[in-house]
This record gives C-alpha cells, structure tokens and sequence, in this order.
C-alpha cells in the first residue's frame, strides 16, 4: 500500500525477523529495518527479504525508534517489532483502511503466543497497541524501558478488527532472561523518578501480582502457561524492588 512505511528496530533477531518481514509482503511501501549491530543473521535475513536496512548503534529504544522512524519515506509508519507478525484478518482491516483514505492513528489487539500457546487471559489480551500513526507529529518517549507513543494533539485514533500476533517467548527460560534484564531498567527507572517503596510494598506486592494475573484476570484459563506467566510475572515485580533497593544503598 502505497503511503506506508513499515519500521522495525532489530537487535539478534534471527528466529522471528523473517516471519515479521513475510506478514507484511504487498501490504506496504517499504520496511526499514534499524539494526543494533547484531552478531546473528539479522542483517543478512533482512535483506533478502527486501528490507532497507541501517546498522546503528544502540542507544535506548525511544531514540532507536525514533531515528528508525525519521529514515521513512511514507506519510505513514507501521510499527512493529521483530517477533510481532500481521495476521489474515489485520491485513484485511489495514487494507481497507489503506483504500478508504488513511486519517487519524490506527490501534489494534495483541494476540501473545507464550511457549507454543495463544493466551487470551491473565491481562495479556486484548493489550490494544496504537501501532499505525502519521509520522508527522508522532514520537516515542521514554529514556528506560516500555517506550509511549505520543500523537499529534487531538487526533482520533480509530480501533482496527484482527490480531497483531506476538511471538514473546519460545521458553520459559528466555522469559525469565527477559524478567533479569527488564527488571534492571525498571529499577533505574523507579531510582531517576525518585521512588521508594516500603518494606510492606515489596514483600506484598509480589503476591498481589500473581493473584491478580492468576486468579482475577482468569490467568488460569491459559493453563501451564498462564501458571507460568503469572509466576514469573511476580518474579519481576520482586526483582524490580529489590534491585531498586540495592541501586538506593549502594547510593547509585
């Protein structure tokens, strides 16, 4: 479709950048892909799958993505991440919007498939994600982690039918890999906004986030791996408190 760039920032992502790059086949008018020198065949998969690709050190992810988005030619930006992929139904609403005339921002649901598993519970889903916007007016913000979209002031945002499908983790252990690296840029973020939990904060709020995600939000539903998210999401909040508090007596 004419008028849309796709832009995707990169860093090892040999087992799911071909997937992301084949979902968006005919849909747009290019794909840059913004690569964090990766030592895998990121770049090379890429490429031949039509990609432009920029290898660019890395910095944090606003700024990546917004330079990945300042390389587009379109007056439009479809952002993704390398282990998200467009599903039948999207294309079809994406394309439709395409035909009618692109106006306003466009926001879909994030379907997760954990370890081989859709999960549809826990407050994984529907997890609406704003992921079609002019690029004009548009940027990412946000120094540590979880990066927030900003839109132009007073444009509409429009909801599209279809699942953005999300490939998050193929084990158990590449979750828990992610928990120890989030759970450090969360902790420094929480350090440079000044807070400090309390000692009640951190021995409870564990506990309060496994109940809410296992037993409140219906986790159970999704089985093993709702067991499982909820465990180690518990895991991170303990994580995140606790390197916080080590990150205030160490008086970093």
């Amino acid at each position: 479709m004419k008028g849309i760039s796709a832009v995707i920032i990169t860093r090892n992502e040999r087992d799911n950048i071909a997937r992301c790059l084949i979902s968006l086949q005919l849909l747009v008018s290019e794909v840059i892909v913004v690569d964090a020198e990766s030592t895998d065949d990121t770049v090379r998969i890429a490429t031949e799958h039509g990609a432009r690709v920029i290898v660019r050190k890395w910095t944090d992810y606003s700024d990546q993505k917004n330079f990945a988005n300042a390389q587009a030619r379109g007056p439009y930006i479809l952002s993704l991440d390398a282990d998200e992929a467009i599903s039948a139904e999207l294309r079809a609403s994406l394309m439709e919007a395409a035909q009618r005339g692109l106006n306003g921002a466009y926001r879909f649901n994030r379907l997760t498939n954990y370890c081989g598993t859709w999960v549809r519970h826990g407050g994984w889903y529907p997890d609406a994600k704003v992921r079609l916007f002019p690029k004009e007016g548009s940027s990412w913000q946000g120094e540590h982690v979880h990066e927030e979209l900003q839109l132009p002031k007073d444009i509409t945002v429009h909801q599209l039918a279809g699942d953005l499908l999300h490939y998050s983790y193929p084990t158990v252990r590449s979750h828990e890999e992610r928990i120890e690296r989030y759970s450090d840029l969360h902790a420094r973020k929480l350090l440079a906004a000044g807070k400090r939990p309390g000692l009640l904060k951190r021995l409870f709020s564990p506990a309060v986030k496994f109940i809410q995600g296992y037993f409140l939000r219906l986790g159970l539903l999704d089985g093993r791996a709702g067991y499982s998210i909820a465990r180690l999401s518990a895991r991170a909040v303990r994580l995140k408190y606790a390197k916080l508090q080590r990150l205030r007596d160490q008086g970093a």
